[in-house]
């Protein structure tokens, strides 16, 4: 079955999407903080190291760079200062809300869609990260780190926001920025859309996808002709 059938024939009940990089232009604010951190603690973070901690967890973060960095890397320091180095960016710069993010959040909350986050972030960021741009109402739930034992790649982040919502995964869409997020939600048997925010995908990851789109203003394209098709 192609995806414009699939679109046609599967009905649609809730979408879940990832935050930083998908919903909120988090990620970018993040790579300054790192690399600034870094470079303060006499460490030199590079493109390679920075990439293979995006869409990770906290926990994730931390072997990264002790692998690039040896186990004597002041790991408790560096989110110190890295939490501190981002704070004060965004005291300067108000993060930003990703194109087409608050239109298609719109359209689905028009409609009576339920939507929740699934993310790598701690409940306390997420929370702080999404009212702070005033997305945070459009949720009926956020599923963070805190709430799960598994995090992605795995699919348990997005198999709790479908429980919650109670709909069964196959009849929610998912929106990730990341080849981790995209792993969790396929994983969870939900039709992933891809919009890649710092790199792009590999064939891997773009073959596992309903789609991928430059931004989400072009999911909402996709997503308004789903509903046209039902009507």
């Amino acid at each position: 079955m192609s995806f414009k059938n699939q679109l046609l024939t599967e009905p649609v009940e809730a979408v879940v999407f990832d935050m930083d990089g998908t919903l909120i232009d988090s990620e970018a604010v993040f790579r300054s903080a790192l690399f600034t951190t870094c470079a303060e603690l006499g460490f030199e973070m590079t493109d390679e190291v920075h990439l293979a901690i995006v869409g990770g967890t906290a926990e994730h973060t931390k072997r990264v760079l002790f692998d690039a960095f040896g186990t004597s890397f002041p790991f408790e320091e560096f989110v110190e200062r890295c939490t501190h180095h981002m704070e004060a960016e965004l005291e300067q710069n108000p993060m930003r809300v990703k194109h087409g993010a608050r239109d298609l959040l719109s359209f689905l909350n028009e409609r009576g869609v339920p939507m929740a986050v699934a993310t790598s972030s701690r409940q306390i960021h997420a929370s702080k990260h999404l009212g702070r741009v005033g997305l945070l109402p459009f949720f009926r739930t956020l599923v963070t780190r805190d709430d799960v034992r598994n995090p992605k790649p795995h699919p348990e982040p997005y198999l709790t926001a479908a429980q919650r919502l109670n709909v069964h995964p196959s009849r929610c869409i998912a929106f990730e920025d990341s080849p981790f997020g995209v792993m969790a939600a396929t994983s969870a048997g939900m039709r992933t859309f891809l919009v890649p925010d710092l790199t792009r995908p590999t064939e891997d990851i773009a073959s596992r996808c309903a789609a991928v789109l430059e931004n989400l203003a072009h999911a909402l394209d996709h997503i308004a002709e789903m509903f046209e098709a039902r009507v």
